[in-house]
C-alpha cells in the first residue's frame, strides 16, 4: 500500500491528508495554519485559523473578525493523525516554520525566513526533517547580506546628510516587519520619526500590544504640520515615496529598504536617491545554511530563482525540485 505523502501539492495550497488541513493556502478552506501575516501566506475566507500569538494580532488587523487558534513555539498539537508544531522562522515577528509529523515521517514548511538574527523578529531555528520547503526569494550567490549594524550606519548617516541638505528623508519599506526593523535600526536622537498610516497600525499592535522594543513615533494626520517636525524623518509604504502624501512635506531625499537594492537595474527602476540593501529573507547562504541543518533529503522549492537554486541543490546531491504555489514573497520584496 501507497501512503500519501505527508504533504500534498494542490490546487488550493499546500495539504496534509492525515490532518485534513493546509498550510498558507491560497483559496478558502475549513482549516488554515498560516506561517505569518503578509498578505500572500494569510489570505481571508477561511474558516479557521491556527498560528502563532506573535502573528495572531496582526492577523487580525488585515483580515477583520476571524477564528484563530494560536500555539506557541515548540508545542506539538494533534490533528487527526497528523502531529503539528510552530517554530521561529525569523522572517519577521511571530512568524513560524511549520513542522509536520505523520507516522514518523517529518516535512516541514518553511514559509518565508531568514537564518540572520536581526533583534526583533524570533530568532531562526533549524528543524530536522526528511523533507523541507523552501522558498527561494534571493536564491542566487550575488545576494550576499552585510551585518545589520554597518546598514543601520548607513541609514543613519542618510538621514543625517539628507537633512543638512536641506531635504526631508522618506524611507520606503513594507508596513509589517520591515518597517519595524527599520524602526529598531533609526536613531532616535537625530529627530523624530513621522509614519504613514499603514505603517503605524502594524507598528503599534507590536510595540504597544505585543511588547516589542520599537521607538516611538509619530502617525501622520491631516493636520500635521511639518514646520512642527524640521528634523523628521518620514516611514511610509513604497507606494507612498513620492507620492501626494509625501509631497507635502517639501523636497525629499527618498530610500527604499530592499534585498534587491543589491542589484544595480533595481535601484534604477525604483527612482530612488538611495537604495539600502537590508531584507527580511535569507541570503544564499542562508539559504544553504538552512537546508544543511535540517539534513533533508528532499527539498520542495517554491518563490523566487527556482529553477537556478533547484539546479544547484541537485548539482550538490540533494533530492530537490520546483513546486509551483501562489507565494510572491509579498512584502515589499516582490520585484
Amino acid at each position: 500500500m501507497v501512503r500519501d505523502p505527508v504533504i500534498s501539492f494542490t490546487d488550493r495550497g499546500l495539504y496534509c491528508s492525515a490532518g485534513d488541513f493546509y498550510i498558507d493556502p491560497w483559496r478558502r478552506v475549513d482549516r488554515a495554519l498560516i506561517t505569518h501575516g503578509h498578505s500572500d501566506h494569510a489570505r481571508p475566507g477561511h474558516q479557521r485559523y491556527l498560528c502563532t500569538p506573535g502573528a495572531a494580532p496582526t492577523m487580525r488587523h488585515r483580515l477583520g473578525e476571524i477564528d484563530v487558534q494560536t500555539i506557541h513555539y515548540g508545542r506539538t498539537l494533534t490533528l487527526g493523525d497528523a502531529s503539528v508544531s510552530f517554530h521561529p522562522a525569523g522572517h519577521v515577528p511571530g512568524s513560524a516554520q511549520i513542522r509536520v509529523e505523520v507516522a514518523g515521517e517529518v516535512w516541514v514548511v518553511s514559509g518565508d525566513y531568514k537564518t540572520t538574527p536581526d533583534g526583533l523578529a524570533e530568532a531562526f531555528e533549524p528543524v530536522s526533517c526528511h523533507a523541507f520547503i523552501t522558498e527561494s526569494t534571493f536564491g542566487l550567490p550575488v545576494f550576499q547580506w552585510r551585518p545589520q549594524e554597518e546598514v543601520a550606519a548607513e541609514l543613519n548617516a542618510w538621514w543625517r546628510d539628507s537633512l543638512a541638505a536641506g531635504k526631508r528623508p522618506v524611507l520606503g519599506a513594507y508596513s509589517l516587519g520591515k518597517a519595524q526593523r527599520l524602526l529598531s535600526l533609526l536613531d532616535p536622537d537625530i529627530g523624530p520619526i513621522l509614519t504613514h498610516g499603514a505603517v503605524e497600525a502594524m507598528t503599534a499592535i507590536l510595540r504597544d500590544e505585543q511588547g516589542y522594543d520599537l521607538p516611538a513615533t509619530i502617525p501622520v494626520t491631516p493636520d500635521t504640520n511639518p514646520k512642527d517636525h524640521p528634523d523628521a524623518l518620514l516611514l511610509a509604504p513604497p507606494s507612498a515615496v513620492g507620492s501626494a502624501w509625501s509631497r507635502r512635506f517639501g523636497s525629499a531625499s527618498t530610500g527604499f529598504a530592499s534585498g534587491w537594492m543589491q542589484l544595480r537595474g533595481v535601484r534604477r527602476r525604483r527612482a530612488m536617491d538611495r537604495g539600502f540593501v537590508i531584507s527580511d529573507h535569507a541570503d544564499w547562504d542562508g539559504l544553504n545554511t538552512a537546508i544543511d541543518e535540517t539534513g533533508a533529503e528532499k527539498i520542495f522549492v517554491t518563490h523566487g530563482y527556482t529553477e537556478i537554486f533547484t539546479r544547484w541543490l541537485n548539482d550538490r546531491g540533494l533530492q530537490a525540485r520546483i513546486v509551483e504555489t501562489e507565494f510572491t514573497g509579498d512584502d515589499g520584496e516582490g520585484e
